[in-house]
Order: structure tokens, then C-alpha cells, then sequence
């Protein structure tokens, strides 16, 4: 069975090819916007009689915006979905209506630890605006905390390793097989206060580094994040590194969301606008996953 109407209502960053294959999904033409919705109104009349939808993190669909859209039965987020808490779709509201979620995981991890490591090999050379120290430095040897030891904090831990750098972690649970690999828990202050690098990789809304923790923060250190929003509560950021004029932060686009514009105006931060994840081939493989989603819902929840 087909879909009888699949709409983009906003741009979800699927590649070409993969765009044909939804396409043929769907019983009406495929619809797609390339804009990102601005209003409530505007995601209901997208959505109009569509009973399935593709959207990015960017667009946010509420409990009111699901009762106005009768005829929706599939959600599917061209972006993570890790819990419901940091989802961009009210999940809950979502099942009580009959309407399927599905999102995707571990399609831009590669690109992001790439940047990660450019970023800290330019500030540690001083290659770029900003030198870490007076002479330039190496990774090895230094300090590197992880916060947030899923995939991506996996990637970057490994990547560490390979440079000779100190690697230690704090995650919400133990990691057995990470740390039979030489990578050592700390609880959250202490990895903060011991380790130069500090890289976050923390699901979509979760805020986890107060005041009490960037007091913390060891001198002369680095904090890195590239999650989906900040990580951290701005006020107590910006206190920090105005007050330790030796410590540097770095992040991409989606780090600094949705303060983009404040943060990278401040002295001593590295940033980007663009998504260190999003590169071509993260595209290829967002796009796959989401053909993939469609695919197993259009045999089993279509049928039913």
C-alpha cells in the first residue's frame, strides 16, 4: 500500500536520488517546501491532508498542531530522535492520536568529530584567530573530557586515543567496555576541573553545566559543543569565560542554537554556521534512514 499524500514541510536536507524513491511512496505528488514554517498556522496548512510528513529539527510540532491535522498517521524526523524529552514532536500526544514518530540516528557523527579535531588543532597551533598557549601545542598528552559517551562521544574518544591524548568521561551510566578500552570515568566536576579539552554530546534541551559547575572548570581550558542547542545555561557560560580570559570555546551552528548570533560575537570563541554533521555524505545517509523509516511503516502500520 501507498501513502496517500507524503509532504516535506520544511527543508529536511534529503538527497535527490532518495527524493524519487519517497515519491513513489506517496498516492499524490510529493509536495516539498525548501522553508522552514514560521508560525503554528503555517506547519497546519503544510501539513493540510497529508497522512504522512517529513521535518527537520528546525520545525516543532505541538499537541494542538497534531489535533488540527486529522488525517496524519506518520512523522518522520530527518533529524536524531533520542528521547522524547529533546524531541521536536510531542511523542506522547503523538501516540494517544494513533500517529507513528520515527527518527534517525548516527548519520552526521563523522563529520562532527572531524571538526571537533580541525578546530583543536588550529586553536592548539594557532593556526587560525586564537593560540591556545604561548607556543604552539600538541594533542598529545593533554586531557580530554567527554560528556555524553554515546556514539558520536565514542567516535571522538577513539580519535582522541589516536592523537596520545588523556581520555576520561562522564556519562549518566558506566561504560564497562569504554573503560576496559582506557577510558576513565570522572564524576562531572572532577572532569571538568581536570581536563584541558571538555566536548559535550548531550541530547536536543538537556542542560547540564551550571554556575556551580563552570566554577569548576579548569583554567586555561577549552569547552566544545556541537548537540543540538546548548548544553550549558548561557549566563553562567558567558560569566565563565569572561571572568577566565584564558580559557576558548568552540562550536558549530547547531552548538550555539538558538544564540547563534550572541555567542559567536563573543572574544575568544571558534565557531561556524555551518552544522559540522551535515556534510554530503551524512545526507546520503539521513536520506537513507529516513527511506528506510517509510519503508517499514508503509508494511506494517499501512497494512493494519
Amino acid at each position: 500500500m501507498k501513502f496517500t499524500q507524503i509532504t516535506m514541510i520544511d527543508d529536511c536536507g534529503i538527497k535527490g536520488p532518495i527524493v524519487q524513491k519517497i515519491s513513489e511512496l506517496s498516492k499524490s505528488p510529493l509536495v516539498i517546501f525548501n522553508d522552514t514554517p514560521v508560525s503554528k498556522e503555517e506547519i497546519v496548512q503544510r501539513i493540510g491532508d497529508s497522512d504522512a510528513v517529513l521535518l527537520s529539527w528546525k520545525t516543532s510540532i505541538s499537541a494542538e498542531i497534531l489535533q488540527a491535522c486529522p488525517s496524519l498517521k506518520f512523522i518522520g524526523l530527518c533529524c536524531s530522535l533520542y528521547d522524547e524529552k529533546s524531541a521536536n514532536v510531542d511523542i506522547a500526544a503523538a501516540r494517544e492520536l494513533g500517529i507513528t514518530v520515527k527518527g534517525v540516528r548516527d548519520y552526521g557523527d563523522e563529520g562532527a568529530a572531524e571538526f571537533i579535531f580541525a578546530q583543536l588543532v588550529y586553536l592548539f597551533q594557532g593556526l587560525g584567530k586564537y593560540q591556545w598557549k604561548a607556543d604552539a601545542a600538541e594533542l598529545k598528552g593533554k586531557s580530554i573530557g567527554i560528556i555524553g559517551l554515546g556514539t558520536l562521544g565514542g567516535m571522538v574518544a577513539t580519535m582522541a586515543g589516536q592523537f596520545g591524548m588523556k581520555v576520561f568521561y562522564y556519562n549518566r551510566s558506566r561504560k564497562a567496555a569504554a573503560e576496559q578500552k582506557g577510558i576513565a570515568y570522572l564524576p562531572l566536576q572532577e572532569l571538568l576541573s581536570t581536563c584541558d579539552v571538555v566536548t559535550t554530546h548531550l541530547p536536543k534541551n538537556t542542560i547540564l553545566l551550571g554556575e556551580t559547575e563552570f566554577n569548576h572548570k579548569k583554567k586555561n581550558s577549552i569547552l566544545i559543543n556541537t548537540s543540538l542547542g546548548l548544553t550549558f545555561d548561557k549566563a553562567a557560560f558567558s560569566k565563565w569565560l569572561s571572568e577566565d580570559e584564558s580559557s576558548y570555546a568552540i562550536f558549530d551552528a547547531d552548538g550555539m542554537a538558538p544564540f547563534e548570533g550572541e555567542i559567536a560575537k563573543m572574544d575568544r570563541v571558534i565557531s561556524t554556521d555551518k552544522f559540522a554533521g551535515f556534510t554530503a555524505e551524512a545526507k546520503v545517509r539521513l536520506s537513507e534512514k529516513v527511506l528506510e523509516n517509510l519503508l517499514a511503516y508503509q508494511v506494517t502500520g499501512l497494512s493494519n
